[in-house]
């Protein structure tokens, strides 16, 4: 059981997991100097003449860090879940104003609302709102048919944004407003193909909008990728693409390539760039939007309306000490370094400003393009754009036994790594793992994601901290052998283990009383990791909470039993907005279709 060490803040959890909060105390000022000796005192009658001031006295060492705190979460409130692996809950925002939780419902292609006066009792949405039908109404879409589903919703300043995408999903998309106080259609406004991710900058005057221009299947229609900006006064936008990026064009030279992922067939570099979320800056004058795919984040400056640099993100060392991770599902729990190299591809992205300098978070969950690769039925197109061709597909995910199928040589550093409890199940990026070893003989792979969060310094684009192995560690010390669990099909531990392991997908970040904390959702173990990252090259552990009963079957967990599973979107709401006054983490989870509020307490700590 591990130990609360008073004066080093620390708590124990294990021979290998120390997590240590803030505990320091008022600055105490250095001692005053010592003031000079008096003169002597002269014989009577005479005044003796006065001493000489002594010197100033050294200053004192500077005094500890303000008063320390603990937060603990805790789960007060829940909706009834829609279904099981229904997709029915995802990104979720709060109107302070109006007192309204809303989420997308992924399951309807709708917007539900529920009311926050009592936010221990959801329950069933008390409105689902049918966005598609509000734009067909307004006479802006002429067919229904033509709408798709809804990715993203954000509210600012009396107005509601939410994400629409067209069916084709190549086609362009649109963003709708609507009135915050009657739920109404006010505007729609047609932006890029495929429109993933927005939010209201904190003034709310603009929304800026991440459209993703994601391929169809096979690859016969890849829209190019775009960030809008609309400015909400009058609903007017700018669309920013990536073109000035493509082969030939003023900024190609710019791009970090040795650091980022190309490679949709036969794309431009615009077509290639997806991006996938969006964060802005407290001044409101710099968007950071996620490339997922890409391994990058692109920099927009929301004054000139213009691509600022793309952020190649590179790749994280599983051989160096502290990243291990657990490669087979079928060696329980194993963490160890190996030969491979993580590729972050980053979907949700946080922004802060600590002492003075801005800092992006990233959960780095990981994507390939496998989906879309596997329409590819020509063999000559699919390897000439660095893939696979195999039983009639083109492909991407590949695993180290299944090397004896492709062009692939195994170098001495991974010879004999090739079995079930070493690296042979492992999925890594054929593409990737033959381009940065420079030839078919490879001797490290390169696998998606990176099982961790990071911090960035935004103005370099420098790494200032990753959470290296601890999401598998603590997740393993927690469950043992059902660690790296699903959240669907047959109950097992170590599932995962061979593909993105715990799979951190959302991210959120909150200031409670001068601290500043991180709160990165892990899709498919289950469960918030929460961090202090007030000093962001050295966060802390906190807490890591998950009502997930593992021993439960996915379904029987996600609906009858009240758990929470597939956690994808995050909303941190401040004491001074929330509805109850203390500070709450809204969660919207897909795989059980529900939308659940985690309440935060604050502890002062004490000598």
């Amino acid at each position: 059981m591990g130990k609360f060490l008073r004066g080093a803040g620390c708590i124990l959890l294990a021979a290998t997991l120390t997590a240590c909060v803030d505990d320091g105390k008022d600055g105490k000022d250095g001692q005053d100097g010592l003031s000079g000796l008096p003169g002597l005192i002269g014989p009577p009658g005479a005044t003796g003449a006065p001493g000489a001031t002594g010197p100033t006295g050294a200053t004192g060492a500077p005094g500890a860090n303000g008063a320390g705190q603990a937060i603990s979460l805790a789960r007060v409130g829940r909706s009834t879940s829609q279904g099981y692996l229904v997709s029915a809950a995802e990104i979720v925002d709060y109107d302070k104003v109006n007192k309204r939780i809303f989420s997308i419902n992924s399951q309807t292609g709708g917007v539900d609302v529920f009311s926050a006066d009592d936010v221990t009792a959801l329950g069933m949405p008390t409105q689902s709102l049918d966005v598609r039908q509000m734009v067909f109404d307004a006479g802006d879409v002429a067919d229904l048919a033509l709408m798709g589903g809804v990715n993203s919703i954000a509210v600012s300043g009396g107005k509601v944004a939410v994400a629409l995408d067209a069916n084709p999903k190549t086609d362009n998309g649109w963003v709708v407003f609507l009135d915050a106080a009657t739920l109404t259609h006010l505007h729609t406004v047609s932006v890029g193909a495929l429109p993933d991710s927005l939010t209201f900058t904190p003034d709310g005057s603009k929304v800026v909008v991440a459209n993703e221009g994601e391929p169809n299947v096979g690859y016969s229609i890849d829209p190019e990728g775009s960030i809008s900006v609309i400015t909400v006064a009058d609903f007017s936008v700018v669309n920013i693409g990536f073109t000035d990026f493509n082969v030939g064009g003023p900024r190609h030279a710019e791009l970090p390539l040795n650091k980022m992922v190309l490679g949709g067939i036969g794309a431009s570099v615009a077509q290639d760039i997806e991006p996938e979320y969006v964060a802005i800056r407290e001044d409101g004058q710099r968007a950071y939007v996620t490339l997922q795919e890409n391994n990058a984040i692109a920099v927009v400056n929301l004054v000139s309306n213009s691509i600022e640099k793309i952020i190649g993100l590179g790749f994280k060392n599983h051989a160096i000490p502290g990243n291990e991770l657990d490669a087979s599902q079928q060696d329980g729990v194993n963490l160890r370094t190996w030969p491979v190299y993580g590729v972050y591809m980053p979907d949700s992205i946080s922004v802060t400003t600590l002492n003075g300098r801005t800092y992006l978070l990233t959960a780095n969950e990981g994507d390939s393009r496998e989906d879309w690769l596997n329409g590819l039925n020509d063999a000559a197109t699919c390897q000439a754009n660095g893939y696979y061709h195999r039983s009639n597909s083109c492909r991407d995910e590949l695993a180290l036994r299944d090397i004896g199928h492709s062009d692939l040589v195994m170098g001495s550093a991974l010879a004999g790594l090739n079995t079930d409890t070493t690296l042979g199940r492992l999925q890594f990026s054929y593409s990737i793992t033959r381009k940065m070893n420079g030839s078919t003989t490879i001797n490290s792979l390169y696998a998606y994601g990176s099982r961790s969060f990071s911090v960035w310094d935004a103005a370099t684009g420098e790494q200032v901290f990753d959470s290296a192995n601890a999401f598998e560690r603590i997740t393993a010390q927690r469950y043992g052998a059902l660690f790296n669990q699903n959240h669907s099909g047959v109950l097992t531990g170590d599932r995962r283990s061979n593909s993105k392991g715990p799979e951190p997908e959302a991210i959120a970040v909150g200031k409670i009383a001068g601290h500043t904390y991180a709160f990165i959702g892990l899709e498919r173990m289950g469960g918030i990791m929460v961090y202090d990252v007030s000093n962001p090259h050295a966060p802390a552990f906190v807490q890591y909470v998950n009502d997930r009963d593992v021993t439960q079957s996915p379904e029987v967990a996600a609906v009858s039993a009240g758990m929470d599973l597939g956690p994808e979107g995050f909303r941190f709401v401040s004491a001074a907005d929330s509805p109850n006054g203390k500070p709450l983490l809204l969660v919207g989870s897909e795989v059980s279709g529900t939308t659940s509020v985690y309440e935060i307490s604050v502890t002062a700590l004490q000598d």
